[in-house]
């Protein structure tokens, strides 16, 4: 049996993309039986700063360049969440207890058709915009405690729409 208090967390970063109406992206991800949506996220690479890996994950799961985006704020400090359970010693090998996060609002410049999460390795099946307030209820129960918090630390810089 894995000790799970001895695994480290796995370093990620992400992105809350929001549009000029402070609607925010969420994709609805392929590899999970139950309905569950996240904003765009993934590990940080060796050597890697976090920003450079949120603006990758991004690419990679929503065809949406660096070009299409402005920064507006980096959530202060780190997110941790731990795996369930039963996920631990399956998810990532079983490496990891958990992901450490570090978190991005961005605000999409583009239009709806720059966004295709068709990738080379999809992760989403479907995507929309939602309310950032509908976040929590949207994501997978055990991120849900999480999202809250990214949310809370992010709201004040959502601002009003453009």
């Amino acid at each position: 049996m894995t000790n799970t208090t001895t695994l480290p967390y796995r370093p990620c970063a992400g992105i809350m993309m929001i549009d000029r109406r402070g609607m925010v992206f969420v994709g609805q991800r392929l590899d999970t039986a139950i309905e569950a949506w996240q904003m765009p996220q993934g590990g940080i690479d060796p050597g890697e700063d976090a920003q450079a890996a949120a603006l990758r994950e991004l690419c990679e799961e929503t065809g949406v360049t660096p070009d299409k985006v402005e920064l507006i704020a980096e959530a202060p400090g780190e997110f941790t969440y731990d795996l369930p359970a039963e996920l631990i010693g399956k998810a990532w090998k079983g490496k990891w207890r958990g992901q450490r996060q570090r978190w991005f609002l961005y605000r999409f410049l583009g239009v709806d058709a720059d966004i295709a999460i068709d990738t080379p390795h999809p992760e989403f099946g479907a995507w929309r915009w939602i309310e950032p307030g509908e976040l929590p209820a949207v994501i997978i129960p055990f991120k849900k405690l999480l999202y809250e918090k990214v949310l809370a630390a992010l709201a004040p810089h959502l601002g009003a729409p453009r």
